[in-house]
């Protein structure tokens, strides 16, 4: 399902142990657009943290002592209507193609990139295909365009699902609309392999409870998508693919309290967690599937903009409830729904219904990863608090990431005045979304474990000013970012 909703921005900043730091790195948007995902280098003229003074119009306290989930990745998915329009691109002119592809994916720390790490992939047709057709007719550009994504980002993270089974699969006969009665992934699975392609997760279908007669879509219950999941797991772990999760649901946020618990009550060991869509509901159901299940894992993996709604508020709905809001609900991902699309949302399915306004693709505002290094282990929230008179103009988020050498000191970013452990920094920005990063040695701190790695203390913090304001109606002012680490 698509409804008008809001495209991306967002302020990702990385935060840990201060002492003498210098804040060089910053990428801002602004919500005129004077600024697009523009970086600066400030040297020689860095941004000092010195004894702090007075706290400004906002007081932004991290908790680095308090951890929770690991965040593994923004992104989108790489349907047949974006790789075909990169490939069209790699065609026509392919300097700029593997510019694009840089700009999105490169994960390099320090890169002016946005550094997407997790594509969603449709196995089959979706709404953004061609034409109808099932698992094995997959276009050859899919796999020729992921391959070139993946060779800039190889901790690419990729989750595989179904729009639809096979026609014969399903009461209706056909992929579009109707309910199923039979399915089978693995041979999905295998073809990837084959192609030299690891598949982190696999989905068993797509919007489980949407039929609809103009897309590929397909009905499944609770109970059937249980039934499946117990069985796929069972062929995935005998046939090499016992790494790869299996990730239930699929479906909108209004359903939190229903489906996905259902799933886990009928088949807890088959599944790693559920995923959640933003066409329903509100990003704070996720707290009701969590409280239900909280060692099951969370992931948000699609929305979707329109074209014609405001540009800014788009971006602040999108940072108060996907990539700041999905995290602070335990989510583990940000995704979009389409990579790429033409200037009027094509090219779509004919005759789909989907997208009756053009559906707006990605647009990254600026940093959309938490730098790691190779081989490290991936940024955790942590703590955050926000105070102050303009508190209500900021979303903020906090992260930690630990480092494989203990020896090198840790990174963090932020937007504005910062303080930490009796320092402070200070930075007078403009009304958008603005990222900065600065290095800081580690206190030897430990925050446990996960599957990834042990961490060090490392954060991130992400803002947003959250009300739109005439132009220049900030200036001068300056946002003060305490961050304190309990005694």
């Amino acid at each position: 399902m698509r409804v008008p909703v809001a495209p991306l921005a967002s302020v990702f900043a990385l935060i840990a142990p201060i002492a003498a730091q210098q804040i060089y790195d910053i990428w801002a948007t602004t919500w005129d657009r004077g600024s697009l995902f523009t970086y600066t280098n400030l040297s020689p003229n860095p941004i000092n943290f010195a004894s702090p003074g007075a706290i400004g119009d906002a007081d932004i306290v991290i908790t680095d002592t308090s951890t929770y989930q690991s965040v593994w990745g923004f992104g989108a998915s790489l349907t047949d209507s974006s790789a075909l329009i990169l490939n069209n691109l790699k065609s026509a002119n392919s300097a700029s193609y593997w510019k694009l592809l840089n700009y999105l994916f490169d994960p390099t720390d320090g890169a002016n990139a946005a550094g997407f790490s997790y594509l969603r992939i449709p196995l089959g047709a979706s709404d953004f295909s061609a034409s109808v057709y099932s698992f094995d007719d997959r276009p050859s550009y899919l796999f020729s365009v992921l391959n070139d994504i993946r060779s800039i980002n190889s901790v690419l993270r990729i989750h595989i699902l179904p729009w639809s089974p096979p026609g014969w699969m399903k009461d209706s006969g056909t992929m579009r609309a109707g309910t199923f009665f039979l399915n089978m992934n693995p041979p999905a699975l295998q073809g990837f392999k084959n192609k030299g392609i690891s598949v982190y997760a696999i989905s068993i279908q797509n919007e489980p409870e949407n039929s609809d007669s103009t897309y590929p879509t397909c009905k499944i219950s609770a109970a059937q998508e249980a039934a499946i999941g117990t069985t796929l797991r069972s062929l995935m772990n005998s046939n090499g693919f016992s790494s790869t999760k299996i990730v239930g649901y699929d479906h909108n946020w209004n359903d939190a309290g229903g489906y996905p618990i259902q799933l886990m009550q009928d088949a807890p060991d088959a599944f790693s967690g559920v995923s959640f869509h933003c066409y329903s509901g509100s990003v704070s159901q996720q707290d009701t599937f969590h409280s239900a299940y909280p060692q099951k894992e969370i992931y948000f993996t699609e929305c979707s903009g329109v074209q014609g709604s405001d540009w800014w508020s788009d971006i602040k709905w999108y940072m108060d409830n996907l990539f700041i809001g999905s995290i602070e609900h335990s989510s583990h991902s940000g995704l979009m729904w389409n990579l790429a699309l033409d200037g009027n949302g094509s090219p779509m399915l004919p005759g789909t219904g989907s997208c009756g306004t053009p559906c707006r693709p990605l647009s990254p505002s600026t940093e959309c990863h938490l730098p790691r290094d190779s081989g490290g282990p991936w940024g955790k929230r942590i703590g955050v608090s926000v105070g102050g008179t303009l508190s209500w103009g900021l979303r903020v988020g906090a992260y930690v990431t630990g480092r494989v050498n203990s020896s090198d000191w840790l990174r963090y970013s932020l937007v504005t005045t910062i303080e930490f452990r009796g320092v402070q920094a200070t930075y007078t920005f403009p009304v958008g979304v603005t990222t900065l990063w600065w290095y800081a040695p580690n206190q030897g701190n430990s925050f446990g474990e996960d599957e990834d790695a042990a961490w060090v203390g490392n954060s991130t913090i992400a803002f947003e000013d959250v009300e739109q304001m005439p132009l220049g109606a900030e200036e001068g002012r300056q946002r003060f970012f305490r961050f304190n680490r309990p005694q």
